[in-house]
């Protein structure tokens, strides 16, 4: 057994693990600084022990920041002193925030500086909430903090609340447990492996629960690359100077780095491998990449309330789609540390061919949502975990996604509920009913498009900022249109096929 696969039941022990086994590797180089393991796990621990400080066992600290190292620390030193992470988003609005703070009762807020101030600024009911800026406020509360052993941990102890993209409307409070991540990292790990010394690219926000892919890292002794965000002259930049092995891109990401004046396959000598999940992979796209490197390309599918992913498509996989492009539109074989079953409306299993929903029994799964005991009991059925998404496998064992979770739209790498936007519009005095859509976009895969049926005179621009008052910017719908009537399915539901078809070329 390698030192590496040394039982881990806590998101701590895996910076003692490494902080042990090699101290002065680097655990994260930011802004071209590294951070060793023993350094890491030295601000985790004096940090824990201030949280211990703090409130009681189970209470919940939010953290509101963009991706900087005290991010880190805080994903690992909050769960350690026996408190929960909630981490916001930091795209969505101040009222969003203020909303999911109230609902998860946080009495401590950490964030970024101008974030926080945005929060102040706002007319939101969070002025409760102490909050700490990441910059010298931080290091200076740390330092003056009294240092409390933090409580014995429990595997099945919350670690971080993550809220959905809210396919039913409001986001949920995803509660994830210590084991629940533990459990989705061995399962990664059969997928993906991770060597000791690899160096990871991670440009994603670290808000996401693609965020695993940094617990992944340092759980094999490797090496984060952290940028504050996606740019790709910092990417070739990362590539040339640290020797990036691998790095998780969305296409429209990747896209943007291949389309660089200063890309040439060079740029990617070390990568070993680019990891995508957002949305699917262009052929064209696969055709310049396999066409000029030796990268090898695996996509995955997952979710928050899996702790991360439990099927893949490898880069053998890929190398096949250039032949057979329709594997492109699978998300690979189930691994082996996951049962996946489609079912009908009756329970019954589907056979190969026939879609049904996609339900999900694995140690990683999630251990419900924060105080709504009917999603969760909803979610979680005799076992199984219920995802609402509607998949089918092929004779060879593939799993495909025939119909995303309650029309969800992914654009740029970001999950946008169709609901939750609707419901904000007909908040609006001029709106009698709205159907929101995703249309294709060559950048960012999809974008928001609201169809409107008005009951009084109004404007875009009106509609527009009644939108961006109450929602992220990047929910906000980019295309507008008129309409005296929103078709209907045979089912007396909203076509939104239909309106996807019709608006597509408009």
């Amino acid at each position: 057994m390698r030192p590496e696969d040394t039982d881990c039941s806590l998101l701590h022990h895996i910076l003692a693990l490494q902080a042990g086994l090699r101290p002065d590797a680097p655990a994260l180089w930011w802004q071209d600084t590294p951070i060793s393991f023993a350094q890491l796990y030295r601000r985790v621990s004096q940090l824990s022990h201030a949280l211990a400080g703090i409130g009681t066992a189970g209470d919940r600290i939010g953290l509101l920041s963009w991706n900087c190292p005290e991010f880190i620390e805080l994903m690992y030193a909050v769960p350690a002193a026996g408190r929960v992470l909630v981490p916001l988003n930091a795209r969505l609005a101040p009222a969003e925030w203020a909303d999911q703070l109230q609902r998860t009762d946080c009495q401590w807020l950490f964030g970024d500086a101008a974030l926080l101030q945005r929060l102040r600024d706002a007319d939101c009911p969070a002025a409760a909430v102490r909050m700490i800026p990441l910059d010298s406020h931080y290091h200076d509360w740390l330092q003056a903090a009294q240092q409390r052993t933090p409580a014995p941990v429990d595997p099945e102890d919350i670690a971080w609340i993550l809220f959905t993209s809210g396919s039913t409307g409001k986001p949920k409070g995803a509660m994830l447990s210590h084991r629940g991540f533990m459990a989705g990292l061995r399962s990664a790990a059969h997928a993906r492996p991770v060597a000791p010394g690899d160096r990871f690219y991670y440009p994603f926000p670290l808000f996401h629960v693609a965020a695993h892919n940094v617990l992944l890292q340092h759980r094999y002794g490797a090496c984060v690359v952290l940028p504050r965000g996606f740019d790709a002259a910092e990417t070739i930049h990362a590539c040339h100077r640290l020797g990036v092995t691998s790095m998780s891109l969305a296409p429209t990401m990747l896209a943007m780095l291949l389309d660089h004046p200063d890309f040439s396959p060079a740029v990617l000598s070390s990568v070993r491998s680019i990891g995508y999940g957002a949305s699917a992979m262009p052929v064209s796209l696969l055709q310049r990449l396999l066409s000029t490197t030796d990268v090898g390309l695996c996509q995955s599918y997952g979710m928050t309330e899996l702790c991360g992913s439990v099927a893949f498509l490898t880069a053998q996989d890929h190398q096949l789609a250039l032949q057979k492009s329709a594997l492109l539109q699978s998300v690979g074989h189930v691994l082996p540390t996951a049962r996946v079953r489609l079912v009908d409306d009756n329970g019954a299993d589907c056979p190969p061919g026939v879609a049904g929903e996609i339900t999900v029994q694995a140690a990683q799964q999630f251990s419900g949502y924060w105080g709504d005991e009917a999603a969760s009991a909803q979610a979680l059925r005799d076992g199984w975990l219920h995802t609402g998404d509607i998949g089918r496998f092929d004779s060879a064992g593939y799993l495909y996604i025939v119909d995303r979770k309650k029309d969800m739209i992914i654009s740029g790498g970001e999950n946008v509920a169709s609901r939750e936007v609707e419901e904000v519009l007909r908040t609006h005095p001029a709106v009698r009913d709205c159907a929101v859509i995703g249309l294709p976009d060559a950048r960012w895969g999809e974008t928001v498009a609201a169809v409107i049926v008005a009951q009084a005179a109004t404007d875009n621009a009106s509609l527009e900022k009644h939108c961006r008052a109450r929602l992220g910017a990047y929910k906000t719908p980019r295309h507008w249109f008129q309409a005296s009537a929103l078709p209907l399915n045979a089912a007396g539901k909203v076509d939104k096929p239909l309106l996807r078809q019709r608006y597509a070329t408009q």
